[in-house]
């Protein structure tokens, strides 16, 4: 599999923060609500430090830089295992399932590689 550039890693880890957002919100109890959060703010961290690169290094093939994103793996298979019981609305849902086995390569793609 090519390496995924940090622009296209950028625009996944987005989407799937906004994704995120609208889950905590639609969430119905306060362990989902509480899980979704922690793993948004991993992605924060992330995308953080991602725009802290040169346009011009959006280009490069992406590489993890915090700890936390090597850790959140777990977390987001579980999520991904649990979603149809956390995540309410059927279009969040139906979104949600199609950028988290985008953003899942890309983490497995790193941590391989590592």
């Amino acid at each position: 599999m090519n390496q995924t550039s940090v622009a296209d890693t950028l625009r996944e880890y987005l989407s799937l923060i906004e994704l995120l957002d609208d889950a905590y919100w639609e969430a119905g109890s306060i362990a989902h609500k509480d899980m979704i959060y922690d793993i948004i703010s991993i992605f924060h961290q992330e995308v953080a430090e991602l725009n802290k690169l040169s346009i011009m290094d959006h280009h490069y093939p992406y590489e993890v830089i915090t700890e936390g994103i090597r850790r959140v793996v777990p977390k987001l298979e579980q999520l991904d295992d649990e979603r149809a019981s956390v995540i309410q609305r059927t279009q969040t849902l139906t979104d949600f399932r199609d950028v988290v086995s985008s953003v899942l390569g890309i983490l497995e793609a790193q941590l391989t590689a590592v």
